[in-house]
């Protein structure tokens, strides 16, 4: 996108008023999207964006600039006024030398088929047979929407201390969302697929089954009873239970909420911090995972980080400030939503390891509890560690089987108790859907996961009386 020695010359303005850093990011992102709603295409979207940031650091202050102009004089402009923004300057200039090599790329995955190579009937022929599965499967499904998008992101990355990195990923998405009704009572049901990978995911899913399977969830739910009201077990199924980790102790071990002190996890490293079955991990390099990214949006590779070891906390995720600042290595966390948006310490895949456990053995140890098929949505306070989730889908454990369907309730609690009462943790560990995390206004793409495990003790606040 930039030539090296554009780059050069842009770090060097960049420094030119006595920085002792600075960082050039280019992006070039395409994205399209149909959307299937009620038997037939209700829209299509294509688009593009393009542009550079520059980052000038000071101490504790940083400037940053933007432009969608990638030619020298914008990129000159941009660095100078980000060098203002930080507010230095003794006019001494700084020749910046990058890597003659040219940049380096660090891909995390294969595409074998460019999403952009389909053709706008195979897409629709995607969206029409999980309608058509989804209207099969029960009389009471009344509505049906869909979509398929696909994305591909170049970024382009220098620093003035060396790094020169290039990286592209390219991501395809699926999603069903389906209305059942009787007698006026409507609800609904969801799957959704995403993947770094081409257009070759769609070989891999099958997406009438996801829409059965969406249809289902809503007729399911049809003849649920209300949720259960207390404190009691809850047994959450592989996959779906790791946004639960995402939101309720992902965030509070990101370094700038611990640099900070605003989490309930500063000052604690190398305390038991969760049940010694817990393992706790953040993974770019994963490839073909939502999360996956080959460098983050600082230039620096991805790598599988342990966060909580056997229950004992043995790192955070850093960013570029945060490492330099506490004399370490980056860990490849460091994410931005767009190039006209400034990096900050984020999550990639974040998961937790299998356990000993038989998923059966651990619904059969549970007298009287709710499993969670699917969590929704929810939110936390990294400085606190409650949170408040959503149950998409939920049953009754009654002596310990699966019983009735329950309707929609939350599960409410507190992050690192819920670390410490998992008291039962299954070998059977899968990733979950994908998701988008969203924090001081920016969001990026995340993926989570874990086995089945078991809480000993959660809050379900539900409406039965």
């Amino acid at each position: 996108m930039i030539d090296g020695d554009v780059l050069e010359r842009v770090l060097s303005a960049a420094t030119r008023r006595g920085a002792a850093f600075a960082e050039v990011f280019a992006e070039d992102r395409r994205s399209t999207g149909f959307s299937f709603d009620e038997g037939r295409v209700d829209q299509v979207t294509s688009g593009r964006d393009r542009g550079a940031g520059v980052r000038v650091v000071v101490g504790d202050t940083t400037g940053y600039a933007h432009t969608a102009d990638l030619s020298e004089a914008s990129l000159i402009a941009a660095a100078e006024a980000a060098a203002e923004a930080a507010g230095v300057g003794d006019g001494a200039a700084r020749v910046i030398a990058l890597d003659g090599s040219g940049p380096r790329r660090h891909p995390v995955g294969e595409v074998r088929v460019d999403p952009r190579s389909i053709p706008k009937d195979a897409r629709v022929d995607l969206l029409r047979a999980a309608d058509d599965a989804a209207r099969a499967y029960d009389p009471q499904v009344v509505q049906v929407s869909a979509g398929v998008a696909d994305s591909r992101r170049r970024i382009l990355v220098a620093n003035t201390d060396g790094l020169h990195a290039t990286d592209e990923v390219t991501r395809v998405l699926f999603r069903v969302n389906v209305v059942a009704d009787a007698d006026g009572g409507k609800q609904t049901g969801y799957q959704s697929m995403g993947r770094t990978i081409g257009w070759e995911a769609f070989d891999e899913y099958d997406v009438a089954a996801m829409g059965s399977d969406a249809a289902r969830q809503a007729v399911v739910k049809l003849r649920a009873r209300p949720a259960p009201t207390g404190a009691m077990p809850v047994v959450i199924a592989r996959g779906t239970g790791g946004v639960l980790f995402h939101e309720a102790c992902g965030h509070g071990l990101e370094a700038d909420h611990i640099a900070k002190d605003a989490s309930v996890y500063a000052g604690r490293m190398g305390e038991l911090v969760a049940s010694e079955l817990v393992t706790l991990v953040d993974n770019g390099s994963m490839a073909g995972e939502w999360g996956a990214l080959g460098i983050d949006d600082e230039g620096h590779p991805t790598q599988h980080n342990v966060l909580i070891q056997d229950g004992i906390l043995v790192d955070y995720m850093w960013d570029h400030l945060r490492a330099r600042d506490a004399g370490r290595a980056p860990s490849g966390n460091g994410r931005r939503e767009s190039y006209d948006c400034l990096p900050m310490v984020r999550m990639t895949n974040t998961y937790v390891l299998a356990g000993p456990h038989d998923p059966d053995e651990i619904v059969a140890a549970t007298d009287h509890g709710v499993y969670i098929a699917e969590l929704g949505g929810g939110s936390v306070n990294t400085a606190t560690g409650d949170f408040v989730f959503g149950m998409r889908e939920a049953y009754l454990i009654e002596n310990g089987r699966i019983t009735e369907p329950l309707r929609e309730g939350n599960l409410i609690g507190n992050g690192p108790q819920v670390l410490a009462d998992i008291d039962m943790l299954a070998g059977d560990f899968a990733m979950g859907s994908p998701g988008t995390c969203g924090k001081d206004g920016q969001g990026v793409p995340v993926g989570d996961g874990q086995p089945t495990l078991r809480v000993s003790s959660m809050t379900v606040g539900g409406t039965a009386a």
